[in-house]
């Protein structure tokens, strides 16, 4: 029996080991690389305060740096969470019991499928110009996409000092102030096009396009692949539970990380926040400890 079980092994999942681990609870959390964590895929951090390096460097130091402060590590997928009476029963490979459990699965950026991307991945394909974007200050970019996603990732890119093209499978998703201000900017936008190849040596050097519309291949060179085509959060664990989810599959949280269910916290990028970043996942994370903390000790004024 576990006073806390966070499921989820990336920066909010950490974070919130660490500080319940340091609340004196009881605590687990348990590790999957079905879905890995997307900090790990970051080549290089910058913005995250105090510290540049690896993603993967970083998650590494808080992982040890959670284990110091005494959380127990479980590599494994939990398949099922159910809750019996007052305490969550937690089933993967083994079985665990918990008195809280907080969410922090993540979820996963849609991949493009095409050749070449990811074996690029940290060398010219990105999944987050918010990341990545400064690293290509006054070079070439594609951006992949045709929401509102693609087109704040161009304006962003753009407004960095990058050269931007947005390629689009279908006419963009977004509405007019949006469409206004890529025309007003001078953005590139090739629509009815399809990414088929991203190539290049040790890094991205240039993709090949399909045209619909001409019905003719296009090579075009550039420094990176921004693809922006939305996340999948990882949120169908909770659904046995009742935990409610926007239309999208977020978990819908308050403000202290709460969801609708009495000792179910969620944090990081399986919630409907506004900001996925490491930063923030490391916020949410440490709210959710704490409102797991309160919880927790509520529980034993009322025994």
């Amino acid at each position: 029996m576990f006073d806390v079980a966070v499921i989820g092994g990336g920066p909010a999942g950490l974070t919130a080991g660490i500080y319940c681990a340091r609340y004196g609870l009881k605590t687990v959390f348990f590790e999957t690389f079905d879905p890995v964590s997307q900090l790990s895929l970051a080549g290089k951090i910058e913005n995250f305060p105090g510290y540049e390096g690896s993603g993967i460097e970083l998650l590494d130091r808080m992982k040890e740096q959670a284990l110091k402060a005494g959380a127990e590590n479980r590599v494994e997928k939990i398949e099922k969470i159910t809750k019996m009476g007052e305490k969550f029963v937690l089933i993967g490979e083994n079985e665990y019991e918990a008195r809280a459990v907080i969410i922090a699965t993540g979820g996963r950026h849609r991949e493009a499928g095409v050749e070449g991307e990811k074996a690029f991945i940290g060398k010219g394909v990105s999944y987050c110009a918010t990341c990545d974007g400064n690293f290509f200050r006054g070079k070439k970019v594609v951006v992949y996409g045709s929401g509102k996603e693609a087109v704040s990732d161009a304006l962003y890119l753009h407004d960095l000092g990058c050269k931007v093209s947005l390629l689009s499978k279908s006419p963009l998703r977004v509405e007019k102030a949006m469409l206004d201000e890529i025309a007003k900017k001078g953005i590139e936008v090739i629509g009815n096009a399809n990414l088929k190849k991203i190539d290049g040596s040790e890094k991205v050097e240039k993709v090949l396009v399909f045209l619909r519309d001409k019905k003719e291949e296009r090579v075009l060179e550039t420094d990176g692949v921004f693809i922006a085509i939305g996340m999948r959060p990882a949120t169908d664990l909770i659904a046995e539970l009742g935990v409610e989810r926007d239309p999208l599959g977020y978990i819908k949280v308050d403000k202290e990380q709460k969801t609708n269910v009495k000792g179910v916290f969620a944090a990081g990028d399986c919630c409907s926040n506004p900001l996925k970043q490491v930063v923030t996942a490391c916020g949410d994370g440490a709210i959710a400890a704490f409102s797991a903390y309160r919880y927790l000790r509520e529980q034993e004024v009322e025994i």
